[in-house]
């Protein structure tokens, strides 16, 4: 599992994807989802996270990520939440019971523009 953390750009965005539940494991896994939810939900009543939406991706025949959930708020509190005991221990629960779990922060709405603005500074010029 990473965890990225990105000092010089704005991240709006907190990452928890996965492939699948590791086999043998998947009353774990469904378990474990249904308690992060519900962490989740508290989070977002707390106003530690603005929104968090659970995504399953159809079969696509990848080992890529098979389904995340996607957290949204201030960048500050999203870096301090992913510090704080109850994430950490959500996160190694998750690499427990599921493969390919990774935790990677990013950008979303408004602060798309300015990785976009980063991006463009970034091209090599003729």
């Amino acid at each position: 599992m990473e965890l990225e953390r990105e000092n010089n750009m704005a991240s709006n965005a907190l990452f928890f994807g996965w492939s699948r539940s590791i086999p043998g494991r998947e009353s774990i896994s469904l378990e474990h989802f249904t308690q992060f939810m519900g962490y989740l939900n508290s989070l977002k009543a707390n106003g530690t996270i603005t929104s968090f939406d659970p995504v399953f991706l159809n079969p696509h025949g990848s080992a890529a990520a098979n389904g995340f959930f996607l957290l949204q708020g201030d960048s500050d509190k999203l870096h301090a939440l992913s510090e704080t005991p109850e994430w950490i221990e959500h996160v190694t629960r998750g690499t427990m019971h599921l493969e390919g779990a990774t935790c990677v922060f990013g950008a979303a709405g408004t602060e798309v523009a300015g990785r976009m603005q980063v991006w463009t500074k970034s091209i090599p010029t003729k």
